[in-house]
């Protein structure tokens, strides 16, 4: 059977002496249709084991293993603290030292960068799996944001130390943290699921996605404050979800100066971006099977 099984249907057959087996049709929904929570919660191990397969094979036969989890935003930081902190001057723009403003917005950045990355060719890297066996599609791109969020998680080892370095103390801006978190995963979902489907059918997108994000970072405010943008495209410019999100994340850990109107823009894009991006996925997802 070809198409994705999005909806269900049960007859029963009976005849002379026989009994009434139930017989379970699966057939695929058409147009745009929602998210079926209830039945990604039921395959949530499947979602769990998808998100640790890509783990493992991330760092499967590397010498530093899950150290490059570090060493790709520490890297970057050194880059970025010599050209633009040093050479550009943007080092007398930051309230707090350059190296670990640049650090703390690189973090939610590179999280971002790579899920989108690695969700938009999440389904065509799973299509052995695809045409054989049903479970929500869904799931793949998810599971491709879980990993990143395990990267996440080992690159926070660093703040600690860089924050007892250059003496910054927490605030209760930090009670920030999880709601900027959620929408980053909210907006990576949104926009890898929509990758994910947009590669299935367009395969040029796979070149696409590289040059895209190299693009985004640099209006995202990573590299530089947000302050420095003013006049009329202030607003236009907190229209792309990350550069909020990456202002909230730092005054959540470095207690620079709160944007509370930014942020709430930024959430609500994210949310919209989440809600597009599956709403797309599930319309496409009937045919993932019959062109993968």
């Amino acid at each position: 059977m070809t198409g994705q099984a999005l909806a269900q249907r049960e007859t029963t057959e009976t005849g002379p002496g026989t009994s009434a087996p139930t017989v379970q049709v699966i057939e695929p929904a058409r147009g745009w249709i929602g998210i079926n929570w209830s039945e990604i919660w039921r395959y949530r191990e499947l979602l769990y084991f998808l998100t640790w397969r890509d783990v493992k094979i991330r760092y499967k036969q590397t010498a530093l293993g899950a150290a490059w989890a570090i060493l790709q935003p520490v890297m970057t930081m050194i880059v970025f603290t010599i050209f633009f902190g040093r050479l550009a001057g943007l080092d007398k723009q930051t309230a707090v030292p350059y190296p670990i403003y640049v650090y703390v917005g690189l973090l939610l950045w590179t999280f971002f960068a790579n899920s989108i990355a690695n969700s938009g060719n999440s389904l065509v890297g799973s299509s052995n799996l695809i045409t054989k066996v049903y479970f929500p599609r869904l799931i793949i791109p998810m599971a491709t944001v879980g990993a990143g969020l395990v990267d996440l998680g080992i690159s926070f080892l660093l703040i600690v130390p860089m924050m007892l370095f250059y003496k910054i103390t927490l605030t209760w801006q930090v009670l920030l943290m999880p709601v900027v978190l959620a929408g980053t995963v909210l907006a990576a979902v949104g926009v890898g699921t929509l990758l994910s489907a947009l590669t299935v059918a367009y395969r040029d997108f796979r070149y696409v996605v590289p040059f895209v994000v190299q693009l985004w970072m640099f209006i995202s405010g990573v590299m530089y404050p947000t302050s420095m943008i003013g006049g009329k495209w202030r607003w236009v410019f907190f229209l792309n979800p990350m550069a909020g999100l990456i202002d909230g994340f730092r005054a959540a850990f470095l207690g620079v100066p709160l944007n509370l109107p930014t942020l709430l823009l930024s959430l609500a894009v994210s949310l919209a971006l989440f809600l597009f991006g599956a709403a797309y996925f599930r319309r496409m997802e009937r045919r993932f099977a019959d062109i993968i």
